[in-house]
């Protein structure tokens, strides 16, 4: 069959799921960053790598990327999943209670990183429009970079890690305006910039209102029904439609589709399905967020190191200095010690994936020239590609700073169920889940519990329980409830294939934690405890013990004869049972 005839792009997808499959593991086993990893591959195999000689060795041409549009597309899809995840992360009363980091530090970031850089590009003689645009789009900083990062070290829930997402939250914010901004400076003729801008922000805020309010009040109960139905093909499609349906309504009327992912994450980020819908999309985003940095490094030509030796590398260092340095003032004053300000402001130093969409709409509409465009862009890529180098020289010099000048001003985290340490883990909420969570309760333990009934699921939680729905037999989802800092896991449900799935799968996450389980029986019990559940309550023996214990005090036994008959008892069933 020939290329032209078979599934488009079949050879770029074979291509990039060999590399993502086998090389990019090989690179993590020598703790090479798969950030890095993936912006390196695909600088090395794109258009500007080895895709370029592919006229002199045409067997390159099966493992290279001939052209960056191949995955440009895929590549959007990434970036889509990533805003509809931050969007999972959020909640409207989240995002009140960090209005002044997103709105304080965000804006005062923006602000003065966009006043900088564009008096730089003032000052060396670019026209008015090209300096705004410039200092605006460079004052951005990657969404998917540091997000990566974070998540990989586990850093989102501290001080610093907020902080950062903070201000990313309000970049991601501030992409609509400034799209728009730029394509009513392209436009020809004299209108009156005010009232075009006041006109497309108004637009955007009712459009923004209008899908946030209808598709509130449209997703928990569409998302209620299939739970109920418990046909996981049926809710992941489900959970593709409300990512990539408001993305592409927002996109419709005007706004980003990145914009529209967001808010999709942010409507069900209300619900209590949102741990459920992050284990579903996380393959995709997994893979699809790879494709995304691998296109970032194909648009990364390296040899123009050759034409440029001083200026690109200057540029590169210049921006990342200007937006730290501005960034380290900023983190400082809202409260972080400053050894984590110092790591926070490196870690946002770099350019932004936005950068490619925006100096593209600006190229397009001849607001900058394709060599300024061009140049630019190779500045926010190499940015980006030494980010990860650069996040690892910033937790060196953060821990230094603080060991030398002392932690001051660092804020308590808030106690939010996404940064919870040192809780209980519930799975399974029903009668007897939820006795257990009130006596935590009353004795002060937090806890967090995974329900698969969604009308239990439903009512608990109107009473204002911290319950999620999920399978709690999928360790992904205990890892998202943060397994590895459970003081213990309590499985109440009643069957046994859960049951012995979860304490399986909790073992290979968490090897050490305590779990404690509930068992139909004493056969059950001792299946439960040669997988690796610590103790275990089986109804039938300890119903008929308390039975049998009752009698024996109702008919003058003394207390201490019961309890020692009793425990025999129990031992005598639990050892019948394991060598029977």
């Amino acid at each position: 069959m020939s290329e032209e005839h078979a599934l488009p792009y079949l050879r770029e997808t074979i291509l990039f799921l060999t590399l993502a499959g086998v090389l990019i593991p090989l690179l993590q086993r020598v703790r090479i960053n798969p950030v890095l990893g993936f912006l390196a591959v695909g600088a090395l195999i794109g258009p500007f790598g080895l895709g370029r000689v592919t006229e002199h060795y045409p067997w390159l041409h099966w493992v290279t990327f001939g052209r960056r549009e191949d995955v440009e597309t895929f590549a959007e899809l990434g970036v889509i999943f990533l805003m509809f995840t931050i969007g999972l992360e959020m909640s409207v009363l989240r995002l009140w209670s960090m209005r002044r980091l997103v709105f304080g530090a965000g804006g005062l970031q923006v602000g003065l990183s966009a006043l900088t850089i564009g008096g730089i590009a003032w000052a060396w003689e670019h026209a008015l429009e090209p300096s705004v645009i410039l200092g605006l789009v460079l004052a951005f900083s990657s969404t998917a970079v540091v997000m990566q990062l974070l998540g990989q070290r586990r850093e989102l829930g501290t001080p610093m890690g907020q902080a950062t997402f903070s201000i990313l939250l309000f970049q991601d914010l501030a992409v609509v305006p400034l799209l728009v901004l730029v394509t009513i400076m392209g436009q020809p003729g004299d209108a009156d910039f005010v009232t075009l801008m006041g006109i497309a922000v108004a637009k955007a805020v009712l459009t923004v209102g209008a899908i946030y309010l209808i598709g509130s009040r449209l997703v928990r109960p569409v998302f209620h029904h299939l739970a109920s139905t418990r046909q996981p093909d049926s809710f992941m499609a489900l959970t593709l439609l409300s990512s990539l349906g408001v993305a592409a309504l927002t996109w419709a009327a005007g706004l980003s589709m990145a914009m529209g992912a967001m808010l999709a994450g942010l409507i069900i980020a209300e619900t209590e399905f949102r741990h459920e819908v992050e284990i579903t999309i996380e393959p995709f985003k997994g893979l699809l967020m790879g494709l995304f940095f691998m296109s970032v490094g194909m648009g990364i030509d390296v040899s123009e190191l050759a034409r440029e030796p001083l200026w690109l590398p200057l540029s590169v260092a210049g921006l990342m200095s200007i937006k730290a340095t501005l960034l380290f003032v900023i983190l400082r004053t809202h409260g972080l010690s400053w050894g984590r300000s110092a790591e926070g402001a490196i870690l946002l130093s770099q350019g932004g994936e936005f950068a490619f969409i925006v100096v593209g709409v600006a190229m397009t509409l001849k607001l900058l020239s394709p060599a300024a465009g061009q140049f630019m862009l190779l500045v926010v890529g190499f940015s980006m590609l030494l980010t990860p180098l650069a996040a690892r020289f910033g937790t060196l010099l953060g821990n230094w700073v603080d060991e030398h000048v002392g932690k001051r001003g660092e804020p308590p985290e808030e106690p939010q169920l996404e940064t919870l340490s040192g809780h209980v883990i519930i799975a399974g909420y029903g009668r007897i889940g939820e006795m257990v969570g009130q006596v935590l309760a009353r004795q002060q333990v937090a806890f967090v519990a995974v329900e698969h009934d969604p009308k239990l699921v439903a009512r608990r939680r109107h009473l204002g329980a911290p319950v999620f729905y999920g399978d709690a037999s999928r360790p992904d989802l205990l890892r998202r409830l943060h397994l590895e800092d459970a003081r213990a896991v309590v499985l109440t449900m009643d069957q046994m294939h859960a049951a012995m799935r979860a304490v399986e799968g909790i073992r290979l996450v968490a090897p050490k934690v305590r779990i404690i389980a509930r068992a139909r029986d004493e056969k059950h019990a001792a299946a439960l405890r040669r997988a690796g559940a610590d103790a275990v309550i089986s109804e039938t023996l300890e119903s008929g013990l308390q039975l049998a214990g009752l009698t024996l005090e109702r008919i003058g036994t003394d207390e201490e004869t019961i309890l020692h008959v009793l425990e025999h008892e129990r031992e005598r069933r639990i050892d019948a049972i394991h060598h029977g």
